[in-house]
């Protein structure tokens, strides 16, 4: 090829790897455009969505699925899945009031309701790290952990007394919600241990290729325990914060709110096919969730549908995430080896 076609080509290369780079961005980040998108459109709709007491209620509202999320992210990069975490969240909202009930203070309730996430998400780890599909373990767990709270309550929701719980829930410093804060020292550890410790990094050489894992030295089933132990804790917490807001204990405590994390993740760009995970676009799909609700909700749309438009979200989320993303990376590859001029 002649020096003059080779000048040609340059620019041309730069607009298309321009053009491809910004392809990709979309894909992987357009959540983030979509939020500030329907925030606009919705501060149009209704006089009463874009305020400060209503982002901050949509943050707080949001709060406890970016805790369990953060966690959930983790295990997700390992190529897992935890099916359980709504199920948890109702067992440690009766156990608060149960122990709460037996005339125990409050620095022995709330470490061991965290000890008991802890112990269910190495529980659900160990049954992992023998080999069992992670999904069969945690719908194995989503369903027996509902059915202890039941059998514990009796089918029965009651009142939380305790005021460090209903602090949790419902307090503020400063002025901003204690779910919030909790919420974004989560996410900040969150995005800390995944993208700055070895830890973060052999999760996702876990999720990418479990084989290769284990040629680098990585212990692969004590990777596996310590994410799931990670999200059993971090759903502990959550489970406070939703019981201190609601103001009781209920077996019915987070039902279907696994879909509403899961969701959260995948609209954020983590793969659920592990290897690819992202603690900031978690966030901002938690955040994202809870705006369309909210704004729904303020347009009087029946709360049916918008349990519907939800479950709608969550397929494009999946759409998006596993056969966009792949075509357009394919894609992508494939025009950047056609664009190599000839020697």
């Amino acid at each position: 090829m002649s020096t003059g076609s080779l000048a040609t080509l340059g620019p041309i290369a730069r607009l298309l790897s321009d053009r491809r780079h910004l392809v990709l961005l979309a894909v992987r980040y357009g959540l983030f455009l979509v939020l500030a998108i329907w925030i606009a459109v919705m501060s149009f709709a209704s006089e009463h969505f874009l305020t400060v007491s209503n982002m901050l209620n949509v943050s707080r509202q949001a709060a406890p699925i970016v805790i369990i999320a953060v966690g959930m992210t983790l295990v997700m990069a390992t190529a897992g899945i935890d099916l359980s975490v709504g199920s948890l969240v109702a067992l440690i909202s009766i156990l608060i009031v149960e122990l709460f009930g037996l005339g125990l203070q409050t620095w022995i309730v709330i470490p061991a309701v965290l000890v008991v996430g802890l112990i269910s998400g190495l529980l659900n780890g160990a049954f992992v790290r023998i080999g069992l599909p992670p999904f069969v373990v945690t719908l194995a767990a989503l369903v027996s952990l509902r059915g202890i709270a039941f059998v514990i309550s009796g089918g029965y929701a009651t009142p939380v007394g305790n005021e460090l719980v209903l602090w949790l829930g419902r307090g503020d410093i400063a002025g901003v919600h204690v779910p919030i804060v909790l919420a974004a020292i989560a996410s900040i550890a969150g995005w800390v241990v995944l993208n700055k410790t070895r830890f973060g990094l052999y999760a996702l050489a876990v999720g990418g290729r479990e084989d290769a894992a284990h040629a680098m030295g990585i212990n692969v089933g004590r990777m596996k325990l310590a994410v799931y132990g990670t999200v059993g804790t971090l759903g502990a917490v959550g489970a406070v914060v939703l019981t201190g807001r609601l103001g009781n204990g209920s077996p019915n405590a987070g039902m279907l709110l696994e879909l509403d994390v899961i969701a959260a993740i995948v609209l954020g760009g983590t793969s659920l096919f592990g290897g690819v995970a992202t603690i900031g676009g978690t966030v901002a799909g938690a955040l994202f969730l809870n705006a369309v609700r909210n704004g729904l909700n303020l347009m009087g749309v029946d709360p049916y549908w918008v349990q519907v438009v939800t479950g709608w979200i969550l397929l494009l989320a999946v759409l998006v995430n596993t056969v966009v993303n792949r075509r357009v990376t394919e894609w992508a590859r494939a025009a950047r080896i056609d664009d190599q001029p000839e020697a």
